[in-house]
């Protein structure tokens, strides 16, 4: 009790731990490529094709290995060596990188047809999105053993202000780089962080297995699954992400507002990326002081329907500054249910089944924000690109009075309340 109480006295608790400062500057390097790698293929696959269902094909791309094998890789990451998985990831991801690179260095009309540069990228980031499916379960683990239990809550605070950071210099940089510098430029400081972040890998200590799978792998994941679906807020939680992301994510679309909409280019657009997450940092920061998890369930539903109005607020906007202010809205919001989940599952989860737990979430929650870019990437065509953005955020709405109705009883509930739910 004294332990938990110094926490809530010392923000910087988590901190203070080797392992875990490692560990978020691992996180921090990898996550700052990915972004940036996102913003800049985005824009180059929409100035190429001019279609926002390509955008959407993007994110699928990613989603169908991420969730088609998530399950398994949650079961190798429980009876695997972490760090060995994480340099074959790392490795894996600089491998697409570089080809992704090759091909937009060759692509330069009239070289290559924008029918083959498009197929390329996509197997690629197919191929990223195998890496993500091993990525999440063993950086999970990673985290869980490099601070006590009772720090989680402000350790998850620290790993999400970390993330958020590389999710606002990533797209940022991405953007100006692209725009000032081309593509060629960007991929070189992409393909630079990807192997810092392989070398810190490299330099963390070794992760063993703590847990010995069954003879029947299927039996072993239907274990992980069956815990998740007992444990009524866990479930809830990922859940309520699920469909609000599904539905209500913009990300995807954010090139084609830039471009057509608000005609900001590659520098708007790395902007319009970042301040989402500046919301997010500013938010999680305030957080580190102050928790949300005085009533988790009732601050998470509070946040989520914050999120779904700030998404009717972009679709409605026609000025690039008030565009901002509703992104950094979104971001702000996101950020506490980030907070909230991430906690939650920490709490909850047996140390036997970190793995197989993280990959029920990556199916739920990780591959939710690619799934949704599809979905927002297919209305957008069919619907038209500010309709859908309304309708995703109506639905995100809808999702949150829905859960409200039937989870009413969660609402009073403590942290110390959360590990009995």
């Amino acid at each position: 009790m004294n332990t938990i109480e110094n926490t809530k006295q010392d923000p910087f608790a988590a901190l203070r731990f080797k392992d875990f400062r490692a560990y978020i500057a691992m996180n921090f390097f990898f996550t700052f490529a990915y972004q940036m790698q996102t913003i800049v293929v985005g824009f180059y696959i929409y100035q190429l094709t001019k279609s926002v269902f390509a955008l959407g094909m993007l994110g699928l791309s990613e989603a169908i290995p991420a969730v088609g094998i998530a399950l398994y890789g949650g079961y190798i990451a429980d009876k695997s060596e972490k760090r060995t998985m994480l340099l074959w990831i790392y490795t894996g991801v600089f491998f697409s990188s570089a080809v992704m690179y090759i091909v937009t260095l060759k692509s330069t009309p009239p070289y290559l047809p924008a029918g083959w540069i498009v197929p390329v990228i996509n197997s690629m980031t197919f191929c990223n999105g195998v890496a993500r499916a091993f990525f999440g379960p063993a950086t999970f683990t990673v985290y869980t053993h490099s601070i006590p239990k009772e720090l989680y809550p402000n350790g998850t605070t620290w790993t999400s202000s970390t993330k958020r950071l590389a999710y606002i210099l990533g797209p940022a940089t991405g953007g100006l780089v692209y725009g000032f510098a081309g593509i060629t430029a960007a991929f070189y400081i992409i393909l630079l962080f990807i192997l810092l972040a392989l070398i810190l890998v490299y330099l963390m200590k070794k992760y063993p297995a703590v847990y010995k799978p069954v003879e029947n792998i299927w039996f072993s994941l239907r274990e992980g699954i069956g815990f998740v679906f007992k444990t009524r807020m866990l479930l809830g939680a990922m859940s309520l992400d699920l469909f609000s992301v599904f539905f209500g994510g913009v990300v995807a679309l954010l090139p084609a507002f830039a471009y057509t909409l608000l005609k900001v280019g590659p520098q708007g657009l790395g902007i319009m990326r970042a301040i989402f997450s500046i919301g997010s940092v500013l938010t999680m920061l305030v957080m580190s002081k102050y928790s949300p998890m005085n009533r988790p369930w009732r601050n998470l539903l509070i946040a989520v329907a914050g999120f779904g109005i700030s998404i009717i607020g972009f679709g409605l906007s026609r000025n690039f500054y008030l565009t901002l202010f509703f992104l950094f809205a979104q971001g702000a919001f996101d950020s506490v249910s980030v907070i909230i989940r991430g906690s939650i599952m920490q709490l909850l989860t047996p140390g036997q089944m970190r793995g197989r737990i993280s990959a029920v979430s990556s199916m739920f929650i990780g591959s939710s924000n690619e799934l949704g870019d599809f979905e927002s990437g297919t209305a957008a065509s069919v619907l038209g690109l500010v309709p859908a953005v309304l309708f995703g955020g109506c639905v995100t709405l809808t999702v949150v009075t829905v859960t409200y109705f039937k989870t009413r009883n969660l609402l009073s509930l403590s942290l110390a309340d959360v590990s009995t739910t």
